[in-house]
């Protein structure tokens, strides 16, 4: 199952630097809040991500990062009820206060906090302007979530967007992009301008539909990214090569003398972790072939065959 990490799969998204003006000229950062601490950019037009939504009038929606809350009082005019949550607590206090008094109050509930580190509540629809730095633990932490969600509008950085729904034999087909499309589908839905937030962010945003599998495969998701870290090192070297680098071996020699442990099974000292690598390998077709042009059933097929041959990967 995936885990929300702020370590794996995202480069460091770097908010849109600080311009000095001089006084009375509008400024880059928002005056009142302090976004480029969060890494956040508010939507200036709000029905960008939630016309892709399809609310309904029965729908739990959860949103992520609501800023000042010009899209949250757009989707509460349309689902029946909205958690939002928000790290910085003046932002929060905004987004209560342009409900208070209106029918839509009893429909909102503001969480501040952490998104990675907060308790998610039951939803059926994410909708989130996502702050760059939590990228890949926002897309992660709601593939583990339980019970399924039925869809996610999700507005990131428009090279992260691109690399989550990258194809095979493409040059952003990554890590990343299989571990997120085994359990799910992803597609991307509209490029948007860095000129509709403020301030505008240095890069330009797109809006990407993430749709869980369901059921979700039966893969171990530490298996499985244990893997692909090993074959998408160097993704454009032969999966052979990248299992030769350094460590790899030893590491798995390591991995499959617990396993056969844990299964009474004796070590079988004739056969070097190499020669079992080389041979799944070889059985596969896969010796020369590179994780850029492996699909999602190439590489669970692979993964099979080396548990079948005892050889694990967390």
């Amino acid at each position: 199952m995936p885990r929300a990490t702020t370590e794996k799969f995202s480069r460091a998204h770097q908010p849109a630097p600080k311009k000095k003006e001089s006084q009375g000229s509008n400024s880059m950062t928002n005056p009142i809040f302090n976004t480029a601490r969060f890494g956040q950019h508010i939507l200036k037009n709000p029905a960008t991500a939630q016309k892709y939504a399809n609310l309904k009038p029965t729908d739990k929606v959860m949103e992520v990062g609501p800023g000042t809350g010009n899209l949250t009082v757009k989707i509460l005019e349309k689902a029946k009820h909205v958690t939002a949550i928000e790290m910085d607590p003046r932002m929060a206090a905004e987004v209560i206060k342009r409900v208070q008094g209106t029918p839509e109050q009893r429909k909102l509930e503001v969480v501040i906090g952490d998104f990675v580190k907060v308790d998610m509540p039951y939803f059926e629809v994410c909708i989130s302007n996502t702050p760059y730095q939590i990228s890949s633990p926002l897309v992660f932490r709601l593939l583990s979530h339980r019970p399924l969600f039925r869809v996610a509008i999700l507005m990131f950085q428009r090279e992260f967007a691109l690399r989550l729904v990258a194809r095979p034999g493409t040059a952003l087909w990554s890590r990343l992009s299989a571990n997120v499309q085994l359990y799910a589908k992803v597609d991307n839905i509209i490029n948007v301008s860095r000129n509709d937030f403020r301030p505008p962010p240095q890069v330009e945003s797109s809006v990407i539909r993430l749709v869980p599998i369901d059921p979700p495969p039966p893969v171990k998701f530490e298996e499985f990214d244990g893997m692909n870290r090993i074959i998408f090192s160097r993704p454009n070297k032969t999966v052979r090569g990248n299992f030769q680098a350094k460590g790899v071996m030893k590491m798995l020699e390591k991995n499959r003398s617990t396993w056969l442990s844990l299964q009474d099974m004796p070590v079988d000292d004739d056969r070097p972790i190499n020669t079992i690598v080389d041979d799944v390998l070889a059985e596969l077709g896969h010796t020369e072939n590179r994780a850029a042009k492996m699909d999602i059933d190439d590489l669970l097929k692979m993964l099979a065959a080396f548990h079948e041959a005892g050889i694990h990967f967390s």
